[in-house]
C-alpha cells in the first residue's frame, strides 16, 4: 500500500519534471507571483510544459496525468487562458487545451483526432502507406470495417481525409509534423513512424 507521503512525492516528482519544460514557456514568468508555499508556481509551470509536449490534452488527462485534484487543475488552467499562455477549444464533448497562438484551427482539430486510438492509428498508417485500404486499416489496427468506416467519416468531416479516390490524408505534411513533433505522447506507433520520418517528408497525398 502506498503511503500518503509516497503519493505527494511522486505527484511533486511529476509536477516537477514538467515545470522544467514550463519554466521555458511563457508562463513562466508566473513563478514570481505564486506563492512557494502553496506550490501554485510547480504546478502552472507543470501544466505549461505538459501542454508543450502534449497538446491537445483534455481536462481529465491533464488532471489525471499530473495528480492534481480537479478544483486544482481548473484554478490552473482559469488561471494560464487569463494570462494569455493556453487557450482552450471545444472538439465534441471534449474541452482541449494546447499552448496559446501556436496552432491553427486545423492543427487543433488534427489534434484532437491524434487523441483518439482509432482515428490516430489510421492517419499514422496512411501516412506510412497512403494506398492502404478500409480493410489494410482494419487488420492493421485490430478493429472492424464498420469501425474504420465510421471514423473515416469524422475524418473527411473534420477536413483530415479525403474518400474520392480511395483514403487520402489532407495536408499530410502538417499532419506529419505534429505526429513526429509530439510523438512521444502518441505511443509507440507514432514513436515507430518519427524514427523514419525523414523517409516521409516529401509524401504528397
Amino acid at each position: 500500500m502506498t503511503s500518503s507521503e509516497g503519493v505527494d512525492d511522486d505527484k511533486r516528482s511529476t509536477l516537477r519534471r514538467f515545470a522544467a519544460l514550463g519554466a521555458t514557456a511563457p508562463v513562466a514568468g508566473l513563478s514570481e507571483t505564486a506563492s512557494a508555499d502553496t506550490g501554485e508556481s510547480d504546478a502552472r509551470d507543470a501544466i505549461s510544459g505538459y501542454l508543450s509536449t502534449t497538446p491537445g490534452a483534455h481536462f481529465s488527462k491533464i488532471r489525471d496525468d499530473l495528480q492534481l485534484g480537479t478544483g486544482e487543475t481548473q484554478h490552473h488552467l482559469r488561471q494560464l487562458e487569463e494570462q494569455g499562455a493556453i487557450e482552450r477549444y471545444r472538439d465534441g464533448d471534449y474541452k482541449r487545451f494546447v499552448p496559446a497562438d501556436r496552432f491553427d484551427e486545423f492543427e487543433k482539430r488534427t489534434l484532437g483526432y491524434l487523441r483518439r486510438d482509432t482515428p490516430r492509428g489510421m492517419l499514422i498508417e496512411l501516412l506510412l502507406s497512403s494506398d492502404s485500404t478500409a480493410g489494410d486499416l482494419a487488420d492493421a489496427l485490430e478493429v472492424s470495417a464498420p469501425t474504420v468506416s465510421k471514423y473515416a467519416g469524422e475524418l473527411e468531416g473534420a477536413g483530415l481525409l479525403s474518400r474520392e479516390d480511395g483514403y487520402a490524408v489532407e495536408r499530410p505534411e502538417t499532419v506529419l509534423v505534429l505526429v513526429v513533433r509530439h510523438a512521444d505522447s502518441f505511443g509507440d506507433r507514432a514513436r515507430r513512424l518519427a524514427r523514419n520520418a525523414d523517409q516521409f517528408v516529401a509524401y504528397e497525398g
